[in-house]
């Protein structure tokens, strides 16, 4: 991989684990010694804590629910009798409590506790295997749910990782097997479990098309295509003349043509690019191929770049013979976007502009880039140093003034991809790349919620400028009121400091300074800033939530047993007891604390508008409490609308857009990349919203007919919904993929997540598909209703299944893109192997033993008795999907 081009490389080459220390040798030893022999296997006992005998609403469990864990700590090495250590332990499940009385544990920040012996610590002995149940809330279903890298440390010593937890790709090296049932959420979860035959039937859907049935399909299906008989047009040689684009679209073109083998020559096929379609939509244009040449026009710039890119998207990385055709083409949405959030886990710029040519080629044409978080804040800003030398680092120094504490299995050290940043000239570098190929960069600067990055390092500033004696600059750009005492625990378990305090005044000059630069960059890299993303989500007090009740106070009618039960005052609203806010509540500013976060957009709209931007975005939940876009600076007001069909948001979507906002629908139940390919513990990721989303799954979304979905998917437990639209038809500005990144670690991770879903985005955010069916109100769809025509769903999907799989995936191996390989199906009929896979084309290789493999050919299936092993395998050779087994 190259890294080069990003100071993730500059980052890596000053390893540090916080403040310098002598070393105590002594300590030292026991570090050592507890790092390289502790063996760490997690065990799932039951995700049904109650089931088990556990009062989880006592405990204080949201929504009552709580599971049994117990971690099996094995000695391989010399006795431990040392109790001058402690383990840190990265876990995304709240750990409530450990059921061994030689531990206590320390909850410190966001997914990171402490476990120390206590007095009654008997040691590890040699070979010997202490066990230490735990208590946690919600329940552990896929693997990645066990964080990595978790670490031992001693005052004096240098922290080091458990050998045993330092494999950051396979979570199974340190967890035991699931139990039967462990892969359930409840026991009413009906989830269908992917194996062999489960994933054998569910592939029913995708059959191999011979290659000529795919030769003409271009990438998003286009709004129309004639295709003409005569011999096929060979270009593999061609004249380009790029008579209308920019230079920097016509070398990206260029750059493309190259990659995939095609030779520029003046003595080539002739293919023209102007401007000049007969079509009036922006970005449209028409395409045609001829024996003579090819033309294609565009309405505007970015139609003949998307005509071009139709053209590319008919050649393989071999076969580049294509049939005469005449397209006619322009967009159903005007924002196609994939959203990267680079703050969990930071991703290189070759990773990134490796996106950008999948999302040019695919015709998606926003890259909105989450840079800052909870977890790390990823731009170089000139003038505010601690935001990358604090901010994007994160190591073992609980004072946090060299950097964040690990989080998310980053373990002590800045070796990793948890730290990272993009210096001014990468960033350029990369908008500048984007703009070649048609992609805005839309920023995310998150605030005032998930901002503890920019408030710890803005307080690391505070402190360095105190000690200077420069207190008025030391204020300057102070991110929270110290004298704030409130009790607030984030949705991800962090403290206030987890909130820019919009009371502050520095909160308003930081913004104002983070936005000039920001700007000043997209005016360097020629895409000046149109829409700023203010972030805005999940601004509150997860122990207010709808989860818990206090018995305390509430009605004795009003107790339910599916809550848990917490001291309510206890709890605060963000700021709620910060004197700054408290004096704009008497200055008559806002009424209650809870107005803070809207409070705080409008004023940044304000800011966003004096920069000359057009379009203020945020998550949606951002702005609530809004009345409306009207309430906001900005000329357009866009959101993010990120909540589950089936719990309402199909008319909840439709209501932001009749309040004036621009909806881009970014719905985790379909649209999440974060969450897993396919409902197996070995797979990736987060699954709040739905168990998985699969290629099939977001390529049968339809984003403008919401409530159509209930006829074709299911609720996160498997389980039909019904959805009925209860409001006028609108018009959404369009639909986003998101990579959230708190499991994936590394840029191959990202891939395996992103690719080939991505382009199921793009083919819904391009082209309507024919079993989409118009929205209307009152129209009710359910597991029970008749109204989609599966035929046609299956028809379409796979022909798309076809076209990724025989064409798609191999130009990804040819750019170095480390996309998933789909796991097969399987099935043994009368004695022979019968195999599929999802994305037919795919190698599909069988093993008897586990380690000599054989192409599979569905032509000759082969005869097998016993156990058999199932692969796929990329074109190239060079990677492997995991491996099924079928009994």
């Amino acid at each position: 991989m190259n890294l080069k081009h990003s100071l993730l490389a500059i980052a890596m080459s000053t390893v540090f684990a916080g403040p310098a220390l002598a070393a105590d040798p002594a300590k030292q030893a026991v570090v050592d010694a507890i790092a390289n022999n502790l063996v760490v296997k997690y065990q799932v006992v039951t995700n049904d804590g109650a089931g088990a005998g556990l009062d989880c609403q006592a405990l204080g469990s949201e929504w009552a629910s709580c599971g049994v864990a117990k971690l099996h700590l094995t000695n391989t090495g010399a006795d431990v009798t040392s109790k001058d250590w402690s383990l840190y332990v990265s876990s995304i499940r709240r750990i409530q409590r450990v059921d061994n009385d030689q531990f206590t544990i320390t909850h410190l920040t966001g997914d990171l506790y402490r476990l120390t012996p206590t007095e009654k610590f008997q040691g590890f002995a040699k070979d010997a295997t202490v066990e230490v149940p735990l208590v946690v809330e919600y329940w552990v279903l896929f693997e990645s749910d066990i964080m990595p890298n978790w670490y031992v440390a001693s005052e004096g010593a240098e922290p080091k990782v458990l050998a045993s937890m330092s494999n950051i790709d396979d979570a199974s090296t340190y967890q035991q097997p699931m139990p039967a049932d462990g892969w359930k959420r409840t026991k009413d979860d009906n989830n269908i479990l992917m194996n062999s035959e489960t994933r054998f039937a569910a592939n029913q859907t995708s059959t191999l098309l011979p290659a000529g049935k795919i030769d003409n399909q271009i990438l998003p299906t286009p709004m129309k295509q004639v295709v003409n008989a005569g011999p096929q047009i060979d270009f593999s040689t061609i004249k380009l003349n790029a008579l209308d684009l920019p230079t920097d679209r016509a070398e990206a073109l260029k750059a493309q043509l190259a990659k995939l083998g095609v030779t520029l020559s003046d003595t080539g096929y002739p293919v023209t690019i102007k401007l000049g379609s007969k079509l009036k939509q922006a970005e449209g244009y028409d395409l045609t191929i001829g024996q003579k040449g090819t033309v294609i026009q565009g309405h505007d710039i970015d139609g003949a770049f998307w005509g071009a890119q139709s053209l590319l998207s008919l050649l393989g990385v071999d076969d580049k013979l294509v049939s005469p055709m005449q397209v006619e083409d322009a967009p159903r949405f005007s924002y196609r976007g994939m959203q990267a959030d680079v703050a969990r886990h930071f991703r290189s710029l070759d990773t990134m502009k490796k996106l950008v040519d999948q999302m040019s080629a695919t015709k998606l044409n926003v890259l909105h880039l989450g840079l800052t978080n909870d977890e790390g804040w990823r731009l170089e800003i000139p003038g505010l140093p601690e935001l990358t030398e604090v901010g994007s680092q994160r190591c073992h120094d609980e004072a946090e003034t060299k950097c964040l504490m690990p989080q998310l299995g980053s373990g002590p050290t800045n070796d990793n991809q948890g730290s990272g940043f993009y210096s001014k000239s990468d960033y350029v570098d990369l908008v500048r790349y984007a703009k070649a190929r048609g992609v805005t960069v839309v920023p995310e600067i998150n605030m005032p919620a998930h901002a503890r990055a920019a408030v710890v390092s803005m307080e690391a500033r505070y402190q360095r400028l105190m000690a200077e004696g420069k207190e008025a600059e030391a204020n300057q750009f102070r991110l929270t009121d110290p004298a704030d005492t409130s009790n607030v625990t984030s949705v991800q378990f962090y403290d206030k400091m987890s909130f820019i305090n919009p009371c502050q005044p520095g909160a308003a000059t930081f913004v104002a300074k983070v936005m000039d630069e920001v700007a000043q960059m997209h005016q360097a890299a020629g895409q000046p800033l149109t829409a700023w993303h203010y972030g805005g989500d999940e601004a509150k007090n997860i122990m207010q939530g709808g989860g818990y009740q206090d018995p305390a106070v509430a009605k004795k009618e009003d107790l339910v047993g599916w809550k848990g039960n917490v001291d309510a005052s206890k709890q605060d609203k963000p700021f709620g007891k910060s004197p700054l806010c408290q004096k704009m509540i008497d200055d008559g500013k806002i009424k209650e604390v809870g107005e803070l976060p809207v409070y705080f957009a409008k004023e940044v709209s304000e800011m966003v508008k004096g920069h000359g931007f057009s379009t203020l975005q945020a998550w949606e939940d951002g702005l609530k409490y809004a009345n409306s876009a009207k309430d906001f600076a900005t000329d357009n007001t866009r959101v993010n609308f990120w909540e589950t069909l089936y719990w309402g948001g199909f008319n909840e979507a439709m209501k932001w857009a009749h309040k004036g906002y621009e909806v881009v629908l970014s719905n985790p139940d379909y649209l999440y990349f974060d969450f897993p390919n396919e409902v197996h513990p070995a797979e990736r990721g987060y699954y709040w919203a739905t168990r998985f989303n699969d290629t099939r799954k977001v390529f049968a979304f339809a984003p403008e007919n919401l409530p159509q979905n209930a006829e074709t998917s299911v609720d996160r437990d498997g389980n039909a919904f019904v959805a009925k639209g209860d409001q006028d038809p609108v018009k959404f500005k369009g639909i986003s993929g998101q990579q959230w990144s708190e499991t994936v670690r590394t840029d191959a991770q990202f891939e395996y997540m992103v690719y080939p879903r991505v382009f199921s985005v793009a083919e819904r955010a391009w082209h309507k598909g024919g079993f989409e069916l118009d929205y209307v109100k009152g129209r009710e769809f359910s597991g029970e209703t008749k109204h989609v025509n599966k035929a046609t769903l299956n028809k379409e999907w796979n022909q798309f299944a076809n076209l990724l799989g025989q064409r798609v995936l191999p130009k990804l191996d040819q750019a170095g893109v480390e996309y998933r390989l789909s796991v097969p199906g399987a099935k043994v009929v009368n004695g022979v192997l019968e195999a599929n896979v999802d994305l037919p084309g795919l190698p599909i290789q069988y093993s008897m033993d586990g380690s000599n493999w054989t192409a599979y050919d569905a032509t000759a299936k082969p005869a097998v008795a016993g156990k058999v092993y199932l692969r796929t395998t990329s074109f190239d050779g060079k990677r492997t999907s995991r491996v099924t087994e079928l009994n």
